[in-house]
């Protein structure tokens, strides 16, 4: 068991230096860069916000990965694939772009603090771009692991559409939880929207009420493992998830600031094979 996790996917809603300094903008860049000198292969997708200022992190699309449309609700939206470095840690960043989701400046609110409406479908778009992505490079993961609420809809479609394909046939999904969006509420039409493929509305019966913890508590019903990344995670959701008999990991505030994270993280993969 203690080698068998080889390849690594990240699935994160921020990395820095591309996005400022967050708690999950700082695990999204070193968490990658720690498995990786840990010997595994590693991908990492995160959007390409607006704010993201392409010329200074020489951004350039991938033409080869660019090109399909994806359908949400009755309209179609082209799938642009861009990649960047992180020279000192040796990482490529591939961004999931579309002008109509992710051309604005803010990331989830705008100006004046309200809640995007088109949030859920930006998620959709994300979770459904990286996995198409994933499948055009050919690339096998044995551990995906989902950070920030724009990646909570990626353990559904993989558990309940990508199920089948020989890409995902051995992946285990990991989701880490924080205190982000947990309050906000989803436009009225996103379980509807957020069906596709084989997916019934038995399968997302949370999302009946579309808020963000239930949004959260749909991800973990289809993960394979749970870490909590942060302390501020809605106690009713922590319960939720310590109750669905999946591999939990409690958060742990030195841990985080020391770096040992990284090493427990990769422990915590290395169970879930």
């Amino acid at each position: 068991m203690g080698n068998s996790v080889q390849r690594v996917l990240f699935v994160n809603s921020e990395i820095m230096p591309f996005l400022p300094e967050t708690p999950v903008s700082r695990i999204g860049r070193y968490l990658p860069q720690g498995i990786q000198e840990r010997k595994k292969e590693i991908r990492a997708f995160m959007p390409r916000y607006g704010c993201i200022n392409e010329r200074k992190n020489q951004l350039h699309e991938v033409i080869r990965l660019s090109g399909m449309n994806i359908i949400i609700g009755e309209v179609d939206r082209p799938l642009v694939i861009k990649v960047a470095s992180i020279t000192s840690a040796r990482i490529q960043v591939y961004f999931i772009d579309n002008d109509d989701y992710f051309r604005r400046k803010q990331l989830t609110y705008d100006t004046n603090g309200t809640f995007f409406e088109d949030n859920g479908q930006r998620a959709i778009f994300f979770a459904r771009g990286v996995l198409e992505t994933v499948k055009k490079l050919r690339w096998a993961p044995d551990i995906i692991h989902c950070q920030g609420w724009i990646s909570h809809l990626v353990p559904l479609y993989l558990k309940k559409v990508y199920n089948g394909d020989p890409i995902f046939s051995n992946s285990k999904v990991v989701t880490s939880l924080y205190g982000d969006i947990t309050g906000e509420r989803f436009a009225p039409s996103f379980k509807d929207t957020v069906r596709f493929g084989s997916i019934n509305p038995e399968d997302v019966p949370l999302l009946d009420d579309p808020t963000g913890i239930n949004l959260a508590e749909t991800a973990a019903m289809y993960s394979d493992g749970i870490i909590f990344g942060a302390g501020d995670v809605d106690k009713e959701l922590v319960k939720y998830c310590k109750g669905l008999g999946v591999p939990t990991l409690p958060f742990d505030e030195e841990s985080v600031s020391s770096g040992r994270y990284i090493e427990e993280y990769d422990g915590f993969y290395q169970q879930l094979q």
